[in-house]
């Protein structure tokens, strides 16, 4: 099973935001930022879920568990649904992807356990003002 960690972050709201995957593939590890311009935290933590489903389906990964530290984005997925915008847009595109796999989870952890993924997420910041 292909472990995923996923992390957004924002220096304001909105502020320069960025997103950090972390994915763990037979003892190898896969590390990517991506700067994603001004908005809030909650939408970067939806904008990390997103890549990392690009990602993982791009890469042809079948049985995937996702961890996040965001309780909106997990309770997202778990329900199928966002009541804001732009969550439930950015969901929407989410299930579309989650839907292809043979299997998927996606688990709540605390940040202290998701702390690369979080260094990820703050080096896309840093991008975004280079």
């Amino acid at each position: 099973m292909i472990e995923v960690y996923i992390d957004g972050a924002s220096t304001g709201n909105p502020g320069d935001a960025g997103a950090g995957v972390f994915i763990k593939v037979n003892g190898n590890v896969e590390q990517y930022s991506f700067p994603l311009g001004k908005m809030s935290s909650h939408e970067a933590e939806f904008w990390a879920l997103l890549k990392a489903l690009e990602i993982c389906t791009r890469k042809n990964y079948k049985v995937v568990s996702f961890r996040t530290d965001s309780k909106i984005v997990e309770d997202s997925v778990e329900k199928r649904f966002a009541k804001r915008e732009p969550h439930a847009t950015l969901i929407k595109k989410a299930l579309h992807y989650i839907d292809s796999f043979d299997l998927f989870f996606i688990k709540w952890i605390p940040s202290k356990n998701n702390a690369v993924a979080d260094q990820l997420a703050k080096k896309a910041i840093q991008k975004n003002r280079e």
